[in-house]
């Protein structure tokens, strides 16, 4: 397959096709991303997009059944562009059961009800979406670029349309500042947005981007360990989503956690304890990574 590298997807991704329909990120700004900082957005010619799709048809066309289409925010490409990826997906890949993509909520609200149905009725079943952070004072400082009303309203407008959502937030985004503040208020957006999945990652400060500037500065501090550990218990503690799979299975973190909420609660926080007193080992920092 051709990538314009580098290409990323989510760990539940792992054994899907990935098909680079977009490169890079249409937003881009986010304080704390390195992923696509190299790369100028734009949508792939739409010829070169379906010559990968009838490639990857007559390598193993019969063996795929999910399908993850890149960069960063693929559901920002028009509905038009979409609907033919979407049906030849489909044609080439009989066992198609599933394609997915990340978004964001200004692109998610940038669709219509009636664009969004008509992406679910072709096959679109499940975006990955990350507020990263439900304190709208956090949110404005790592420029997400959405509010947390935002997010609401992007959640809701997928959900209506039949589309499952998977919610990503970044524990120590908050900073040491505001650490409390963003665990408890990402609670609390994960419950309004009520995704079928949640997931926290552990933020990395990479070199050259804006908040390793602001670390370098003294205006930003990343909790201590046992600070993104205390953001983590607030978190399981706080959200009330209807049923959600959560995980803190990405590698970044210390702690790896799977469970459903609000069904494993209990569990979850005896694990997290433990972890915290010291009797679970963590994930030591040579085996973290991004």
């Amino acid at each position: 397959m051709r990538y314009e590298q580098p290409v990323f997807r989510p760990p539940s991704e792992a054994d899907s096709y990935i098909l680079q329909a977009t490169i890079g990120c249409s937003w881009n700004a986010c304080t704390y991303c390195d992923m696509y900082r190299s790369k100028s957005y734009r949508v792939r010619d739409l010829a070169e997009t379906l010559a990968d799709v009838e490639a990857a048809r007559a390598k193993d066309g019969a063996g795929i059944d999910k399908v993850f289409v890149a960069d960063g925010d693929a559901l920002a490409m028009d509905l038009a562009q979409w609907e033919t990826i979407l049906s030849s997906c489909s044609a080439a890949f009989p066992k198609l059961r599933r394609v997915s993509a990340y978004a964001t909520a200004i692109n998610l609200l940038e669709k219509t009800p009636e664009q969004l149905r008509r992406l679910r009725e072709l096959g679109l079943t499940l975006l990955y979406i990350g507020p990263e952070s439900g304190d709208d004072t956090t949110l404005k400082r790592i420029a997400k670029g959405a509010t947390s009303a935002a997010h609401v309203a992007a959640a809701r407008r997928a959900r209506e349309a039949g589309i499952k959502l998977s919610a990503i937030f970044l524990l120590g985004a908050g900073g040491t500042e505001r650490s409390d503040e963003h665990a408890v208020a990402s609670a609390r957006l994960a419950t309004a947005m009520d995704p079928r999945f949640v997931s926290l990652l552990t933020l990395t400060v990479i070199p050259g981007t804006p908040i390793a500037k602001l670390e370098s500065s003294g205006r930003f501090t990343l909790p201590t360990i046992g600070g993104l550990l205390r953001e983590l218990r607030l978190f399981i503690a706080d959200t009330r989503p209807t049923d959600a799979i959560f995980r803190t299975n990405h590698a970044s973190n210390y702690l790896p956690l799977s469970g459903r909420l609000p069904r494993d609660r209990v569990r979850l926080l005896e694990v997290l304890d433990a972890a915290i007193g010291g009797n679970i080992p963590l994930r030591p920092d040579w085996a973290r990574g991004l």
